[in-house]
């Protein structure tokens, strides 16, 4: 069969997050010795569509997976199928299975590797509930409601949610330590943000956080120096090294999943085999939730 190709399509080099699903595919990569190339789509769903379909005429028959992170709304179902129809394998990241329906055949592998991103929600719940026993509020910094992961940490984070606990929601348009920013700035200037008291500051990723941080800080004073702020993912150079510094208060570790998505591919084109469609990488809290009982609030 010769040397395995692979191309695996990004969001955005400016997060962290995205910057570690390369680093996993690459070491991943090595190990395996198979050739990958990374493209990243810059947020925008229009211009992964056209890389991926580049790459696809580029490489014609000497292209055996390629691997997505959508960069919006759809996963690409049309160009799954296209994919898989010419015998290459299409693996879709942190996405549930839903878009491999029609698309999924006896051999050439079509699956899903994702975060368990509603149990991370459920366990940012867990966190705020051991931060505030007694209840408050909080102010979290959803994601872009188009991406499957910040719907699901929000169904997760309000299923699990103690009934005491009040939750005021913003949204950003990326997952950028930016659109933090931005969107925190925008809520403070609204005269009605002015009267809310806010226990907690939740946010749907460890950039979300700390762009929110900066920008409460900047606008509003010391007062927000005391208020416990989340995050999400928990790299070791990020997330982890902020909540050691005293940024955050605390994160939820989510391991990069393109690296075992890439070995899965492998093995299952070596075996000529179908995988499961749907594979969930579990996630932690960061520190243990014992810890943050210790911490007072408010």
């Amino acid at each position: 069969m010769g040397q395995l190709r692979f191309v695996l399509s990004l969001i955005t080099e400016e997060n962290d997050y995205q910057r570690e699903q390369a680093k996993a595919a690459e070491e991943a990569a090595r190990i395996l010795k198979v050739d990958l190339q990374i493209l990243y789509s810059n947020n925008d769903s229009v211009t992964q569509s056209s890389q991926i379909l580049d790459a696809l005429h580029t490489y014609k028959g000497a292209l055996h997976g390629i691997l997505v992170e959508p960069a919006g709304g759809t996963e690409f179902p049309q160009i799954g199928r296209a994919v898989v129809n010419a015998g290459i394998a299409w693996v879709v990241l942190n996405r549930d299975a839903s878009s491999l329906k029609g698309i999924r055949g006896p051999v050439t592998p079509a699956f899903a590797v994702s975060a368990n991103h509603t149990e991370v929600g459920r366990i940012q719940a867990r966190q705020l509930s051991a931060l505030l026993p007694s209840g408050g509020a909080v102010l979290c910094i959803q994601g872009p409601s188009s991406t499957l992961a910040a719907r699901d940490r929000m169904a997760g984070l309000l299923e699990a949610k103690a009934e005491n606990l009040m939750l005021k929601v913003i949204r950003c348009s990326n997952w950028t330590e930016e659109a933090g920013h931005h969107a925190v700035a925008s809520w403070l200037r609204l005269s009605t943000s002015r009267l809310e008291q806010i226990h907690v500051v939740a946010a749907q990723n460890d950039s979300l956080a700390m762009g929110g941080r900066k920008a409460l800080l900047a606008l509003s004073g010391k007062h927000w120096a005391n208020v416990p702020f989340l995050g999400v993912d928990g790299l070791a150079g990020t997330g982890c090294a902020w909540v050691r510094e005293g940024l955050l208060t605390a994160t939820v570790i989510v391991p990069p999943v393109a690296g075992s998505a890439l070995q899965t591919a492998v093995s299952s084109i070596l075996k000529k085999s179908q995988p499961h469609d749907l594979h969930l990488i579990p996630a932690n809290s960061f520190p243990a939730l014992e810890a943050l009982r210790a911490v007072h609030v408010g």
